[in-house]
């Protein structure tokens, strides 16, 4: 399953992110994905090294993952949304060719930061269809888990992205800066089918809970209470999740429960992908690869784990 964690800038998803990625590795194998402009999840996750930046290496990755499509005819030619097709390569969740490190059972991969030559002159979204790519081409199998930390705020609609995610968990602390997110995300998403489940977070009285639940209704998942754990962690203590306070170890489960039990839809999937590239040809994607780039739909493709090569 992929699932991203979203919400307003301050409002803990990096943290939660590193959490819920640190609780699913018991249950199975887990890829965490810094796609944050803020670079902190390898640091809330305690890495003690930082991969080559997926970001700093999208040509190459175009270049891998067109394989022998013979619709995509060079790099060049491919875009962030560009969609899998016959001869694609569709890779695992352990695929060698992207960098990662190991951090708390699990592997970390990074977009990076900005470097100095793209400042002012490119934005972040650049960097980031490196995961949109990865994504588009990944077969996840059963038991598997892909942990997002997205940009804040409703930043991931500024591509097709936030529809490559089986379930999309919103940070939400309780104020109504917090909840605003949540109001554009519902919005943003509710023409694409995109499930969205919201975590409270930074709980600390129950009128707090009365609030998320006044504003988001049943779209409130769980939450997570102000926690001395997660505090220490953050200032750079040692940490496990057996420090956890139990009403948030059971938040966990929570989340973990609701994304396994979230149906995998994988012709959703190919279409959102069709459409989601269609409109980036149209918008821009066209003008400036000099062709109709509506021509690399493989209308003939199936998604799924059937077409993954063993």
């Amino acid at each position: 399953m992929r699932v991203a964690f979203v919400g307003k800038g301050g409002s803990g998803k990096t943290t939660l992110s590193s959490l819920f990625a640190r609780y699913a590795a018991q249950r199975g194998p887990v890829v965490a994905v810094d796609a944050d402009i803020n670079q902190h999840l390898g640091l809330a996750l305690g890495a003690t090294a930082t991969p080559r930046p997926l970001g700093s290496m999208v040509t190459e990755i175009k270049d891998y993952l067109r394989g022998d499509n013979p619709l995509i005819k060079d790099a060049a030619s491919m875009v962030k949304t560009t969609p899998p097709g016959r001869g694609s390569r569709l890779v695992r969740l352990d695929d060698p060719f992207f960098p990662s490190t190991q951090a708390e059972g699990l592997s970390l991969m990074v977009t990076g930061p900005f470097a100095e030559d793209d400042l002012g002159v490119a934005c972040y979204h650049s960097k980031v269809g490196a995961v949109e790519l990865y994504l588009n081409h990944l077969v996840d199998g059963q038991g598997e888990y892909v942990v997002v930390d997205m940009t804040a705020g409703a930043d991931s609609f500024a591509s097709g992205l936030f529809t490559r995610f089986d379930l999309t968990f919103l940070v939400a602390e309780p104020t109504r800066q917090g909840v605003s997110v949540y109001r554009q995300y519902q919005e943003y998403a509710a023409d694409f089918d995109v499930p969205i489940a919201v975590v409270g977070n930074k709980i600390q009285s129950p009128d707090d809970v009365r609030f998320l639940r006044d504003h988001v209704g049943e779209d409130l998942l769980t939450w997570f209470e102000h926690s001395r754990a997660v505090r220490g962690m953050e200032q750079g203590r040692p940490f496990t999740l057996g420090d956890l306070e139990p009403a948030n170890r059971q938040a966990l489960a929570t989340l973990a429960d609701r994304l396994d039990a979230q149906p995998k839809d994988w012709e959703k999937f190919g279409r959102q992908a069709a459409e989601f590239h269609l409109r980036n040809a149209s918008a821009w994607a066209n003008r400036a690869t000099g062709e109709d780039l509506s021509a690399q739909i493989d209308h003939g493709f199936v998604y799924g784990p059937a077409v993954a090569a063993p």
